[in-house]
């Protein structure tokens, strides 16, 4: 893949990756990984950030169709340019659902699910893809996964996208029962895929739990801690980068579930 470390430097020769973010924030978090300094480019509605070579942050956005559009205007930005993102990453802070997902821990999406995208019926909520159309999942590439895991400590399960974020036990527990792998929730992640999927382009979802997912309590949130986290979390990523090839047929980029 061309990656490397060098000096404790995150460094890359050949492939690009896009990281997206919803706050500057967050997006500072993970260039926290990186030796200084930062050069902004201008985007329309965005400015991407190049953290170091091949690496460039982008906070997007809050919400799937916010995200959605950042990205995508970053990935056309790139390939008109001729040099294109090889991977893009839905990156930042999520509810996790306990106990499986703490406070504090770090998820990586083996599954990135829109959590309401679809139709409320008398039977109950059906999901897009049941009305015959759309898509309602996206999978990033299970040997990326399995390595990011083994090198940050992620657990890896399904990261739910919702446009409104849970705040009540009930909610929690109909998110948990429909989506039963579920760890964490969060807002960005399936925009940023399907914008990635539009492009070719394989995605990964990576997130640190800063609270529960169930009633609001502010004063439990971990936020600090959570951004800590991602920092340590992408300092750690080289390893699982090098060890990727983003050409191995045998590994899927965007698959989708019907």
């Amino acid at each position: 893949m061309g990656l490397r470390a060098e000096e404790g430097r995150l460094t890359t020769s050949a492939v690009r990756i896009l990281v997206a973010t919803a706050v500057p924030a967050e997006r500072d978090a993970v260039a926290g990984a990186f030796p200084g300094p930062v050069r902004e480019t201008p985007l329309p509605g965005a400015a991407l950030h190049h953290a170091d070579e091949g690496w460039d942050l982008l906070a997007a956005g809050v919400g799937p169709a916010l995200a959605a559009a950042s990205t995508a205007t970053a990935l056309t930005a790139a390939a008109l340019a001729g040099r294109p993102y090889a991977l893009v990453v839905s990156a930042g802070i999520a509810g996790g659902f306990a106990p499986h997902a703490p406070v504090g821990s770090l998820v990586v999406a083996d599954e990135i699910t829109a959590a309401d995208l679809g139709a409320e019926t008398a039977d109950g909520f059906l999901p897009v893809t049941d009305l015959g159309f759309g898509t309602v999942t996206h999978r990033p590439p299970p040997d990326l996964v399995r390595t990011v895991a083994a090198a940050t400590g992620a657990r890896p399960g399904t990261v739910l996208t919702g446009s409104t974020v849970t705040g009540t036990a009930a909610r929690a527990g109909l998110l948990r029962a429909r989506h039963p792998r579920a760890l964490a929730e969060a807002m960005e992640g399936f925009g940023v895929a399907e914008a990635a999927a539009a492009h070719g382009t394989p995605v990964l979802e990576l997130r640190a739990v800063s609270n529960p997912v169930g009633p609001r309590d502010r004063a439990a949130w971990r936020i600090g801690d959570a951004l800590a986290a991602l920092t340590d979390a992408f300092g750690k990523l080289t390893p699982a980068l090098e060890s990727w090839n983003p050409h191995d047929p045998h590994d899927s980029h965007a698959c989708h579930e019907q």
